[in-house]
């Protein structure tokens, strides 16, 4: 379906794409859709990755850390200049919401793939853009007029408003940088912790504090804007069943709200977006709580994970729009279009649902997608791939589509029940035991779900379904060999995997991997960076205390003691680990 009454002005014929996994697949064929050629940026540990091997062209960043790939502006603009390229998009996550990312790509004469950066400014600081909100009478909770300072201050806003509170990222998003603090002798803590990850994920650790609604739902409108003024919202989505603030299900249209609040919602959104100069494809969240209640949460400007709902309710290819848009294309000036039908996507992570979602890299044995009626996959591996422990853990998206959700419903359990994966742990067994809570379905009109929803009411049922994966441990990347070739008069860099010869194995089970270690030994749940001890050497701890901070996959861990004793560390703060390392003896 188009809703552009006017084509592009400003031609792309190449377009660089600083992202990867599934979202990096999706964009490259957006660009094949547009006769547009694509260039595809990547890690050491991606460099058999689908994306890599789909793209026009493909450039090594070198390394494999985040900091010194994905999240290098200077890299990744340097080869957008070399491979000729006239155009960026950003994906989600990583730089997508850079503002001094946004406006290097400009200033290098290239197109951005997204909102000006004065807007991205505007907006993804959560401060102004509650300033934004207030100012166009969007409903809001109380909260800080800024970042505060510290833990204490964080602790004094909770005492003066009432618990729970949210500590938020001032900059960034995806739930990356929040806590909620259900208790006033955890708000320091996490608000320490909300602080070391928003810094890690965003490079700013700024946050501010605000009113959390008790077992609200989350709710988000999808607003697609041009550069001539014109701002449309495509409808709503419902977000409700996250994981530690992370996403891991959604739906559009958002089911169960009234036609009051729905305007509300999306009067709102539209009016916040016009405000400020909207242009391009952006989510505005709100949070509904069980009285009714709507607040404003924060605004997210990119593409978002859950965009396939909304296409597949509309008929919109919205990163296609976002390209039109960034050429200066006109939407038409006329009535949205209606939702049709309904749409469920299930993203499919590489975690253990039954060790709390804990993320588990390791390589894809055998990836069996589903496909037939009403069945939508993007994604990012395949099988014999390898998910590295260093970026994200999603690894695909299932998106079923029905006329009604009922039927949505029922095509997903016959679609989850033929989705087989194995090598890897993954979230499918999460999804399938879904399926069968009444308060997801909601046969009976009570959609009683809500964003704590699975570590709560769902948490007992979910450890009766699931099963904890048998762990394989993946073998670390073969470090790569470095040879500078001449092709065509041109020099390229060769890189080889130093153990080509050898062919070694990508995993091997747990079991063989590790020797068997007494029972007085804490080891690493999960492959990560050891950031932080919460005990001291040689202190008497309680089973179940956190003693330890894991960072994986960009997502804090927290480790508990296994056990009551006098904890002897064994791993350093800053050490590389991974699954099963030792990292204290408690005995």
């Amino acid at each position: 379906m188009t809703i552009f009454a006017t084509g592009p002005s400003r031609p792309i014929r190449r377009l660089l794409i600083a992202n990867r996994g599934e979202i990096a697949v999706r964009v490259i064929r957006a660009c094949r859709d547009e006769g547009i050629e694509s260039v595809a940026v990547f890690a050491d540990a991606d460099r058999d990755a689908i994306f890599v091997r789909m793209a026009d062209q493909a450039h090594a960043l070198g390394g494999d850390k985040p900091a010194e790939t994905y999240l290098d502006a200077g890299k990744i603009l340097a080869i957008a200049q070399a491979a000729g390229a006239d155009a960026v998009h950003p994906g989600y996550g990583f730089l997508s919401e850079r503002a001094e990312f946004a406006q290097e790509v400009q200033d290098a004469g290239l197109i951005w793939i997204g909102p000006d950066p004065s807007v991205i400014q505007a907006l993804g600081d959560k401060i102004q853009a509650r300033r934004i909100a207030q100012s166009v009478g969007a409903p809001l909770v109380a909260g800080t007029p800024g970042p505060v300072e510290s833990a204490a201050e964080a602790l004094a806003f909770a005492k003066q408003h009432g618990l729970p509170i949210a500590i938020k990222a001032a900059f960034g998003g995806g739930g990356r940088g929040m806590k909620v603090a259900w208790r006033l002798e955890e708000v320091e803590e996490l608000f320490d912790s909300a602080t070391r990850e928003a810094l890690a994920a965003f490079g700013r650790g700024e946050c501010f504090v605000e009113q959390f609604l008790d077992r609200p739902r989350h709710v988000e409108a999808q607003v697609l804007a041009d550069r001539h003024g014109t701002v449309k919202v495509l409808g709503t989505r419902d977000c409700s069943l996250q994981r530690r603030n992370q996403k891991l299900v959604e739906e559009a249209p958002a089911p169960f709200l009234t036609d009051g609040q729905r305007a509300r919602i999306q009067d709102s959104a539209r009016a916040i977006c016009v405000h400020a100069g909207y242009s391009g494809a952006g989510t505005v969240e709100y949070l509904l709580s069980a009285n009714g209640t709507i607040s404003f949460l924060e605004v997210n400007t990119r593409l978002q994970v859950e965009h396939p709902v909304t296409e597949e309710t509309t008929g919109i290819d919205l990163v296609r729009a976002m390209i039109r848009v960034a050429q200066g294309a006109r939407l038409a000036d006329d009535t949205v279009p209606q939702p049709r039908g309904h749409a469920i996507e299930f993203r499919i992570n590489a975690e253990d649902p039954a060790r709390g979602f804990l993320p588990t890299p390791g390589p894809v044995e055998v990836f069996d997608a589903p496909s037939g009626p009403g069945i939508r996959l993007d994604s990012g591996v395949a099988q014999g791939s390898v998910v590295p422990g260093s970026f994200d853990s999603l690894m695909a998206k299932l998106i079923v589509t029905g006329a009604t959700r009922a039927e949505a419903l029922d095509r997903a359990a016959r679609a989850l029940r033929e989705f087989r994966i194995e090598g890897v742990a993954s979230v499918l067994p999460f999804a399938r035991a879904l399926l069968d809570q009444p308060d997801f379905r909601a046969e009976d009109g009570e959609f009683r779900v809500h964003t704590r929803w699975i570590e709560t009411d769902f948490a007992e049922p979910l450890a009766q379904a699931v099963a904890p994966h048998p762990r394989v441990v993946p073998a670390p990347p073969a470090p790569l060999l470095r040879l500078a070739v001449e092709i065509d008069g041109k020099r390229h860099e060769l890189g080889l995997p130093a153990d080509l010869l050898a062919a070694l194995p990508r995993g091997v089970p747990a079991a063989q991997a590790a020797p068997k270690t007494d029972k007085s030994v804490l080891t690493a749940p999960v492959p990560g960076t050891l950031t932080l001890w919460q005990a001291e050497d040689g202190a008497k701890v309680e089973q179940g205390q956190i003693v330890a901070t894991i960072e994986a996959m960009k997502m804090e861990t927290r480790i508990e003691a296994h056990r009551a004793g006098r904890l002897t560390r064994i791993a350093a703060q800053g050490d590389v680990l991974g699954f099963g390392d030792p990292l204290a003896r408690i005995g």
